[in-house]
């Protein structure tokens, strides 16, 4: 014991001792990094403050038929994650043997366990997901709120409500349109291909197609074609993950600029991935979350309300989408309907 004892309180020494010498990480000045809230400096929530009873009210003038149309893709075992990310579902079944039932009517129950990380499926962005150095959303100096087990600041439990217009961006349509699409060989319909930029003239052109100017507190949800590829998981994973059509910088700052809530689309990034400067990291994220506020919803099921705007003429819809108040988290999985 006292050899174990003695060896330990060398290694505290020389840790002592050593610690001087490590340079310590400078704190990044926030306010020189990240653009400053419209919502004030104690502000968290971001562009859901938007969304007023009036825009809600406003929205609801888009339910005429009560046709519901799912925008979530199957959570599943399989699909493409993103990097190390994971996910692994366990059915535990409980009384259900004979002999372990409850009560005189023998009722019976089974649970699962959902192994999982939060950015997987189709889920939402929330402010504490994305930063530049240690600076988040509304200059926030984030080193100072990060526990082992959740962020004590900037947790997706301060998101507002989703009750607003939903509005699709045809994309496919008008790169047809304008006979500049070039369609992935792993796509069974017609897609745009990995590393297409998606311009403000785009979805300028997009909005034009159906007749939709944006107004404030909008959803906005992009169709690329790209999650052809998703609905064929495992078999085209890595060429889904390897790439991917979406919007610039520029892009961003304009929807930005029309102040959107949201920004969703059919793909694992809503960006162009490559960039168009392959050394900055994920510019749109930054542009949308850090510097805006504005959530950004990934591997949203975009083609079956694509098909049905086509159908009817209308892109515009109620958006129908929560967000547990899980108390925290930087974002998690959210099913998505547009109801017309």
């Amino acid at each position: 014991m006292r050899i174990a004892g003695s060896t330990a309180a060398m290694a505290f020494f020389v840790l002592a001792m050593l610690a001087p010498s490590i340079p310590a990480m400078a704190q990044a000045d926030c306010k020189q990094v990240v653009a400053a809230s419209p919502f004030g400096p104690n502000d968290q929530t971001g562009a859901t403050n938007r969304v007023t009873a009036a825009v809600t009210k406003a929205a609801a003038a888009e339910i005429q038929t009560g046709v519901v149309t799912p925008m979530g893709n199957l959570l599943v075992d399989g699909i493409p994650l993103f990097g190390t990310r994971f996910t692994k579902t366990v059915l535990s079944s409980f009384a259900v043997v004979p002999g372990a039932e409850f009560g005189k009517n023998k009722l019976s129950y089974m649970e699962d366990t959902y192994l999982s990380q939060s950015h997987v499926g189709t889920h939402i962005d929330g402010m504490g997901h994305i930063g530049i150095q240690d600076c988040y959303y509304n200059q926030t100096p984030m080193g100072k709120y990060v526990t082992q087990n959740y962020l004590k600041r900037l947790g997706i439990e301060n998101t507002k409500s989703f009750a607003t217009r939903g509005v699709l961006i045809d994309l496919v349509k008008v790169f047809q349109n304008e006979g500049k699409l070039k369609k992935n060989p792993h796509c069974k319909g017609p897609c745009l291909d990995a590393g297409t930029v998606i311009t403000q003239a785009d979805l300028e052109a997009g909005l034009k197609l159906y007749h939709v100017t944006l107004r404030e507190a909008d959803a906005v949800f992009l169709n690329t074609g790209w999650g052809d590829l998703f609905q064929q998981f495992p078999s085209q994973n890595a060429t889904y993950n390897g790439g991917e059509p979406g919007i610039n910088t520029a892009a961003a700052k304009w929807l930005a600029s029309q102040k959107v809530v949201l920004v969703g689309a059919d793909n694992w990034a809503v960006e162009v991935i490559p960039g168009e400067d392959p050394n900055i990291a994920f510019p749109v994220h930054k542009t949308l979350i850090t510097d805006n506020g504005i959530h950004i919803v990934e591997n949203v099921r975009t083609d079956l309300i694509a098909a049905r705007a086509a159908q009817t003429g209308r892109a515009t819809f109620f958006l129908n989408m929560t967000v547990p108040r899980a108390v925290g988290l930087t974002g998690t999985f959210v099913n998505v309907e547009a109801i017309q």
